[in-house]
């Protein structure tokens, strides 16, 4: 019998090499977990075999190989990992049925609203102010602050409660709620561009207190009266903006307002994502239907590069520039920027070196779910413009064709507020909404000092809750060792309750102009019932508000009581607005009672 050759034997060998280190791989995975992924096999090349046999004992053919024990030492982590993953999930699975079943006490209304009640607006950013304190008047008599004609935080509020969901603290500011809807107050008729209009009655949710409504009433001017206008479309077409909520709407609220142009008026749109252009270069409103079709070829992708948008549409606007026009950028967006200039304070300072120009810009919010409403409403007042939130089709209507004017036409600039009260006679006070519109007492003779325009129609109105020296309701202790003035003492203004001085400047002027209005003792209505529709409406705006943020100051009053007194004082309620509101008031009353039920019911478990 032939003795095989080196080389069988060589080979030989080597298979069965070959096939211990198999058998071993196959024996090792199969106790490893099966959620654990098996590593691609390497491919052998049967002509090294032999030679790689040659160089392996018998002993190191049953030991695992180097590979196969880092392979081990792979799968030990990948378990040890799975392990922390599992104990992390049980834990915060802990942490949730703790709170599920263990919550709070409910106390009060603004227990329920501090409770979560929807992550719908997790990813949406406002701004936190704390709400106006209650003042003594003999320690500071003196209130300022910058008017503000915004209304977009009651449509979006709208939108989140149509949608079910009670909205945050943060993203109710009251005087944008109650300067969302038109009331009646008397036309101006001197020199001055707006009407002066006080009212005074009890206060609906606290006995013993009183109500000061001031009401400001710009001069109106019909759309065909308007001068030209050099409006710049500035469009965020982004990723963000790839729905039907967002640049859907935005497209088909943009073309109501293109129905309305005039050969006179210019339009140019700019468009943003990732980088910024122009889609059309300024063309006059005579062309309905070229720039109809640049808004509809309009497609969402990419970035946001609000930053860049933004240089680029005032360049634009400049290009245009009509003098003694109407020379306005409208920037439509969720405020979601992300590339470029993203810095809050740069931006702000961006718009507010811009505004010298003569060019304002107003911003209008679209979507859910990202959307800045911090961002949009800081960049409208920084740059001489209204911020407004579209969250449906009727409200392009009413934003940009049935307030046009007030939309487009500045008629007063920089205008301020300043309420002296009398210490004689007002004992505290309140200033219901504007924490964001604040200023300091010597700010408002200072003309350098910045604040809020008033466009062609706007109403204006601001809310004092006061309490008069001989009511029993005050907050706040009175002063024992505090000193009467010699006036008081002599009676001689004891009918005045405050004086009302407004500063404002003329759109082509940088000098102000002064407006003084005495409220005397004798206009304070004594009944609730006894005042005017528009006194009840807006306190039950305002009550509104200080319900969904809690109710501090309020002592006796809830939905109920709300729905009563608004129906009250619905009036003269041309576009329906005030029906809406009340109905919105009936949705928010069930959805605030549904929570309410089901911590009580977490509460008992």
């Amino acid at each position: 019998m032939n003795k095989p050759s080196n080389h069988s034997l060589n080979l030989v060998l080597g298979l069965m090499i070959g096939s211990l280190l198999a058998a071993c791989s196959v024996n090792h995975e199969n106790t490893s977990s099966d959620s654990v992924n098996q590593q691609p096999v390497t491919a052998i090349n049967p002509q090294t075999l032999p030679q790689q046999a040659a160089t392996i004992s018998l002993t190191e053919a049953v030991t695992p190989s180097t590979e196969l024990a880092t392979r081990e030492a792979r799968i030990r982590q990948q378990h040890m990992a799975k392990s922390k993953q599992e104990e992390k999930k049980v834990a915060r699975f802990k942490r949730q049925q703790q709170a599920l079943y263990s919550p709070a006490p409910i106390k009060s209304m603004h227990d329920v609203l501090s409770q979560p009640f929807s992550n719908v607006q997790d990813g949406e950013k406002y701004a936190h102010y704390d709400n106006n304190r209650v003042i003594q008047t003999r320690q500071e008599a003196i209130s300022t602050f910058s008017i503000d004609v915004d209304t977009g935080s009651y449509s979006n509020v709208r939108r989140l409660i149509n949608s079910g969901h009670l909205p945050v603290a943060d993203a109710i500011r009251t005087e944008e709620l109650i300067n969302y809807f038109n009331y009646q107050n008397s036309l101006p008729t001197g020199e001055h561009p707006f009407s002066v209009n006080t009212e005074v009655g009890p206060s609906p949710w606290s006995a013993g207190r009183h109500l000061l409504k001031i009401g400001i009433q710009a001069v109106d001017i019909e759309q065909q009266q308007l001068p030209p206008a050099n409006l710049v479309f500035l469009l965020d077409v982004s990723g963000s903006m790839q729905s039907a909520n967002k640049l859907g709407l935005l497209k088909k609220s943009l073309s109501l307002l293109v129905s309305k142009l005039r050969a006179e008026d210019s339009i140019a749109i700019v468009v943003y994502a990732g980088a910024s252009g122009v889609v059309l270069e300024p063309t006059s409103g005579k062309h309905k239907q070229k720039i109809t079709r640049a808004l509809d070829q309009l497609r969402a992708g990419g970035s946001t590069n609000g930053g860049a948008g933004i240089r680029l549409a005032y360049q634009v606007a400049q290009q245009a520039f009509i003098k003694n026009g109407i020379n306005r950028i409208l920037l439509a967006t969720d405020g979601d920027f992300n590339v470029g200039t993203v810095n809050f304070e740069q931006l702000l300072n961006l718009v507010e070196e811009r505004r010298k120009t003569g060019i304002s810009l107003s911003t209008i919010g679209f979507g859910t779910g990202n959307y800045n409403d911090h961002l949009m409403e800081q960049l409208a007042d920084a740059a001489n413009g209204k911020y407004s939130y579209i969250d449906n089709l009727n409200e392009a209507q009413k934003v940009l064709v049935d307030e046009m004017s007030s939309s487009l036409k500045t008629v007063a600039k920089d205008g301020k507020i300043q309420i002296e009260f009398n210490p004689a006679t007002v004992a505290e006070y309140r200033l219901i909404g504007y924490e964001n519109r604040k200023l300091n007492k010597e700010d408002f003779n200072n003309d350098k000092v910045d604040a809020g325009d008033i466009g062609a129609g706007d109403s204006v109105t601001a809310l004092y809750e006061i309490s008069l020296v001989e009511s029993q309701s005050q907050l706040i202790d009175p002063l024992r060792y505090q000193q009467r003035s010699t006036e008081e003492k002599a009676g001689r203004l004891e009918n005045e309750l405050a004086m009302v001085k407004i500063r404002y400047k003329k759109p082509s002027e940088t000098s102000s102009q002064l407006i003084k209005n005495i409220i005397s003792r004798d206009k304070l209505q004594t009944s609730l019932n006894k005042t005017s529709d528009d006194f009840r409406f807006a306190a039950s705006v305002a009550g509104f508000a200080e319900l969904l943020k809690g109710a501090q100051f309020q002592q006796d009053f809830d939905f109920d009581k709300l729905i009563k007194l608004s129906n009250s004082a619905k009036g003269h309620d041309q576009f329906g607005y005030r029906h809406e509101f009340i109905q919105l008031v009936r949705l928010a009353a069930s959805l605030t009672s549904s929570h309410q039920q089901t911590m009580q019911t977490q509460s008992r478990r």
